[in-house]
């Protein structure tokens, strides 16, 4: 079932707001070191999935060549920007406001390297290990949200399950067009370049380091490019 990763990922959303609804104060120390393993937990994916590339040398050519394009575009910048305009927009009513809740945790979930590669793995290969990370991690943050922004952030469930259902969607008629050999060799490659960035953002939840993780997205394209030109050119990189 190629939904399965992103039905578990709102659901578990929907579980972590309604019991951070209950709770009406976590200890900060809890928070911070749960965050801390969360963040552990998401660079040993990243590490193990970097791992399983093929020809390493496309990984960093992707990243490299991703992260200029990234940086050109100012990805990071312009959704930062998307979710500064979008709250003024809705505006707040105050702290637990619906709308205020909603935005932000939407912004949150949405917004990163592992719905795309999550769901694309979901889609194309079955494999849900991303989304299922991607949900404990989206459980916890909706539990820290609710404490504070109120019961709208279980409305940003509904989106999530779109955009990754979508993505999901998408990928499994790829296979239509795609030669099996080129698409088996692009997960690889994909999978190892989507690793680092991962790995990225485990580095990030842990506090050591503030990459910005949307300037890399670029480098999924430019996996696709070259794995496409080495599929029909083979000489070029032997």
């Amino acid at each position: 079932m190629f939904l399965l990763g992103t039905l578990v990922n709102g659901l578990l959303i929907i579980v972590g707001t309604l019991i951070g609804k209950m709770l009406n104060r976590i200890p900060e120390g809890m928070k911070v070191t749960v965050m801390y393993a969360i963040g552990l937990s998401v660079m040993v994916l990243g590490l193990q999935m970097g791992l399983k590339s093929e020809n390493f040398l496309i990984v960093i050519i992707s990243l490299v060549v991703g992260a200029v394009a990234g940086e050109l575009l100012k990805l990071e910048d312009k959704l930062n920007d998307l979710g500064q305009w979008l709250e003024n927009k809705v505006g707040s009513n105050g702290n637990g406001s619906i709308s205020e809740g909603f935005v932000t945790a939407t912004l949150i979930f949405v917004i990163g390297a592992m719905a795309i590669i999550g769901a694309l793995d979901s889609g194309i290969r079955g494999d849900h290990d991303v989304l299922y990370t991607k949900s404990l991690i989206d459980g916890f943050t909706a539990l820290i949200l609710t404490t504070t922004l109120g019961i709208g952030v279980i409305f940003s469930a509904i989106p999530v399950v779109l955009y990754e259902g979508l993505i999901a969607l998408f990928a499994t008629q790829i296979d239509q067009f795609v030669p099996q050999a080129l698409m088996d060799q692009f997960m690889v490659e994909m999978t190892a370049t989507g690793g680092i960035m991962i790995l990225a953002i485990g580095l990030n939840l842990s506090g050591i380091a503030k990459i910005k993780v949307a300037n890399l997205l670029p480098s999924i394209v430019v996996t696709g490019i070259i794995v496409t030109i080495i599929y029909w050119y083979p000489i070029i990189f032997q």
